[in-house]
């Protein structure tokens, strides 16, 4: 079982500052948006380390990567780990990055120690995780899974009319294999818990279960553009008014279903956008999450109906459209198994635990044996250049994904 490997911490921490350098952030995180020049470079840095331990390279019609090392039997489908290289506009340096390149360092670690799998192990690259410059997120691995169509997919543009097909075909990352015939027998994503709890009870490895679900909407409220000076209170429709109420009520439905609901409003646009305008039209995202499924489709009803007494109270007009809709997720009982064994048995402290972030493992999961494992963020921090890990932690949950992986392989 190779009980004595353990993987090179230092590398592993090396890889991840190196990658940090493309799409570097003002303030020493990470900007590098899907399918942009910067993610191009990261993926081009990965696929050549890959090839320098003499990994295969496929990648499909959604530039998802997969770098093989070979196992003794090729009939088996390869056992998977990975996560995703791009980042949030002012995104941390482990977001997903931790992700890939754990997985990359399982396949250094074995390639220098001349270690033959059963099944052939894989890194994984998964397209567009964040979807910050392409809603919704996940949406590779979503299709990877049977969750979005294709053509749906390619389709979906980016704030200037760029489609993600487009830019795959531009940065040469457009693939001719159809995604979701690559075959995986299991998948693993290691991560940075993006949230307290590990810290707050000091335990290393988070042993993750299954993840919250997600409902994504894009809301338009419609009022009247007027003059600022002459029109009185009384006459006014001020989109952006109605809008802060609503905000506030989406902020309270979360709280009202405590402890698990949250509800964030993180996108907005005033129109017309002028200081002596008063707005007519603010269009602005939604996104609510639960672990229950009941729970989530009690806070959609709310929501909805909140929506419509707002509206009514500022007389404006409204729209919501719901853009995606993510059920909660159960991971595969023997992938948990063999993540929990393994960080027993290397002695480290351990918690089973929920995700409550999406994540492309999350969307796999519905074809594909899946679970997580999970490290300390410092405060929980996320989607900040501040984010930050410990190096001793990266290590542990590296070292982690290598024995269970190993286990699943055998």
């Amino acid at each position: 079982m190779h009980e004595d490997i353990r993987v090179n911490g230092d590398r592993l921490w090396d890889s991840i500052m190196a990658m940090a350098e493309i799409g570097p952030g003002q303030q020493g995180g990470s900007s590098r948006l899907a399918l942009t020049d910067a993610d191009r470079a990261g993926r081009d840095l990965f696929v050549g380390w890959c090839r320098e331990i003499g990994c295969s390279i496929e990648i499909d019609d959604m530039g998802n990567i997969f770098a093989q090392r070979a196992g003794r039997d090729s009939a088996r489908a390869p056992v998977a780990a990975g996560s995703h290289l791009d980042t949030q506009p002012h995104g941390g340096r482990f977001d997903g990055i931790y992700g890939v390149l754990a997985a990359l360092e399982v396949l250094r670690t074995l390639h220098e120690r001349q270690v033959e799998t059963g099944a052939a192990l894989e890194a994984v690259v998964w397209t567009n995780e964040e979807g910050s410059r392409f809603a919704p997120a996940m949406i590779a691995s979503g299709v990877y899974a049977g969750l979005f169509d294709k053509e749906y997919a390619w389709a979906r543009a980016d704030s200037e009319g760029r489609t993600i097909g487009e830019e795959l075909r531009r940065i040469g990352y457009l693939g001719d294999v159809p995604c979701g015939e690559h075959s995986l027998g299991a998948l693993l994503e290691a991560h940075i818990e993006q949230g307290p709890i590990l810290e707050a009870e000091h335990n290393q490895i988070g042993v993750v279960i299954g993840g919250q679900g997600q409902r994504w909407y894009d809301v338009v409220l419609r009022g009247q553009d007027s003059h600022a000076g002459s029109t009185p209170m009384r006459g006014r429709r001020d989109a952006l008014v109605a809008a802060a109420d609503l905000i506030g009520r989406v902020q309270a439905l979360a709280h009202e279903l405590a402890p698990h609901a949250v509800s964030t409003v993180g996108e907005m646009t005033v129109l017309p956008n002028s200081r002596n305008t008063i707005p007519g039209e603010v269009r602005f995202s939604v996104d609510l999450r639960n672990p229950d499924a009941n729970v989530l489709a009690e806070m959609d009803t709310r929501f909805r109906a909140d929506t419509e007494a707002v509206a009514e109270r500022h007389g404006v007009a409204w729209q919501v459209d719901q853009i995606w809709d993510k059920p909660p997720v159960q991971f595969d009982s023997a992938c948990i198994a063999a993540v929990e064994s393994a960080a027993g048995d290397l002695g480290y402290r351990h918690q089973q635990i929920v995700s409550g972030a999406g994540h492309d493992a999350c969307q796999v999961c519905e074809v594909v044996p899946t679970s997580m494992i999970f490290v300390p963020c410092a405060g929980g921090l996320s989607h900040n250049e501040a984010e930050s890990a410990e190096p001793a932690d990266l290590e542990a949950g590296c070292n982690v994904l290598l024995r269970a992986m190993l286990a699943l392989a055998q």
